[in-house]
């Protein structure tokens, strides 16, 4: 996020929906619904055990406070007691919704909750209420950095139409507030998962003494990503490096990477590809096979490997919008023509010129026109000027995280928020851990094999 980047929700559309419709299934209600009087229409969740569904009703403009309101999924565990309090765990995206990850995430945090009345939240645009864009949707799936038409972008700008500027990350942290109001607490406990840091960090420095403690998994940084994907194209060398030399392969696949993007200018393509198997297939199976094969000049591998990739990617928007996801993406980035008021009529040429400027080692084994042409950057450029309200909490450049303790997770091998931004913004959380996972990909808690972060999570939020 928002320099974010998750990738397609790790369950199928028809649970997804059960899950979400269940927010109002007729049954009666919670032992604990009169203590929860903020949410409304709460009944047990039926896809998760021991947890009720309700709606949190928070205004579409967070300054205006009233006019239209947005209905929110929430689900809440039943727990009669919490010492520990709440825990809001955020999923990603943009666009990723909450309430259908509730049994997964029950199951892989395990005994770490004990204490705890974990919360997950729809966030807005997301999920039952999703923004859907038909086209770009189909385009780009759960992707961030698939390229999607200038078409595509403006028809899914005027379907949302003007209300597009009330769904940047500022919005959602004014939710999240409305929320701990509904709850009844005074401070809550955040664990954010890619996109879902951002929102925890921006949450966190907006009320800093509404925080109790800080998990970010898979980090997307408090002054957010790059939207150029710089760090992430460095990283792509060591990673490729290291899977080389775990399997003694003979060669260099960062070279052979960068042959391939020379020789058949497939860099957007294939910078997406490496990504979405960081996030769903960290072990990159075929990949080092592919990459030397093209180098010598047989594509037939790497070409069916970037369709495969795209393919597993497909996502419907509600399992991970591209209407939100670019709402909130172009709201919130400094990109390399300004920000989200820049007229379109002189982005490209902006963009032109920061690229130019940028030297070969920024961006090998990619190109020039992998840095101009990756997805971030090509939605954005024809995404329309509008003017977002100032957010005082959002920081183009670092600041310190409040002094809570921090708890970042990050794997090796993860494309989609490197590990550099997690040790960067360890950097800025002055009671922090880094602990990082080789061979793991994107998202530790949910997805690497093994279940490796549950005991450190554990420790973490079972201290003091």
């Amino acid at each position: 996020m928002p320099g974010a980047r998750v990738r397609r929700a790790a369950v199928g559309a028809a649970l997804l929906m059960a899950a979400v419709a269940g927010c109002s299934a007729s049954s009666p209600p919670p032992r604990h619904g009169a203590r929860l009087a903020g949410l409304h229409d709460l009944r047990p969740c039926p896809q998760a055990p021991g947890f009720s569904c309700g709606t949190l009703f928070t205004p579409l403009d967070p300054a205006a406070k009233a006019g239209h309101r947005l209905a929110l999924n929430v689900a809440v565990s039943d727990a009669t007691t919490a010492p520990r309090g709440i825990l809001l765990l955020l999923t990603g995206g943009p666009g990723q919704p909450g309430v259908p990850f509730v049994p997964r995430l029950v199951s892989r945090l395990g005994p770490a909750l004990t204490g705890y009345r974990l919360v997950m939240l729809d966030q807005r645009g997301t999920g039952s209420a999703a923004l859907n864009c038909p086209a770009l949707q189909r385009q780009m799936g759960g992707s961030d950095l698939a390229r999607p038409t200038p078409a595509a972008v403006t028809a899914c700008a005027a379907a949302i139409g003007p209300d597009r500027r009330f769904y940047a990350t500022a919005d959602t942290v004014a939710d999240i507030d409305a929320l701990r109001a509904a709850l009844g607490v005074p401070r809550l406990t955040l664990d954010g998962v890619s996109y879902g840091s951002y929102v925890a960090e921006r949450y966190a420095l907006a009320h800093p003494d509404r925080v109790s403690r800080l998990v970010l998994d898979s980090v997307v940084p408090s002054w957010n990503v790059d939207p150029l994907q710089l760090a992430t194209m460095r990283r792509t060398a060591t990673v490729l490096r290291a899977l080389c030399s775990a399997a003694h392969c003979g060669f260099d696949p960062a070279a052979d990477l960068a042959a391939d993007v020379r020789r058949y200018h497939d860099g957007p393509a294939l910078l997406d590809a490496l990504v979405t198997l960081s996030v769903g297939a960290p072990q990159f199976p075929g990949v080092l096979t592919a990459l030397h094969t093209a180098a010598t000049g047989q594509p037939g591998q790497l070409t069916a490997l970037i369709a495969q990739a795209h393919a597993g990617d497909a996502a419907t928007a509600p399992e991970l919008s591209q209407g939100l996801h670019a709402s909130t993406l172009c709201a919130d980035m400094e990109m390399p023509w300004g920000g989200p008021g820049t007229p379109l009529a002189s982005r490209a040429a902006a963009l032109d010129r920061v690229v130019a400027r940028l030297r070969p080692a920024q961006f090998w084994p990619f190109d020039r026109a992998t840095v101009s042409g990756n997805g971030f950057v090509q939605t954005c450029r024809y995404w329309p000027a509008e003017q977002v309200r100032p957010d005082p909490a959002a920081a183009a450049r670092p600041v310190s995280l409040p002094g809570v303790p921090v708890l970042l997770l990050a794997g090796t091998y993860d494309l989609s928020t490197p590990l550099p931004e997690a040790a960067a913004q360890a950097a800025w959380a002055p009671d922090r851990r880094l602990v990082t996972f080789p061979a793991a990909g994107h998202s530790v808690q949910s997805r690497a094999d093994g279940n490796p972060a549950q005991p450190v999570l554990q420790h973490f939020l079972q201290a003091g």
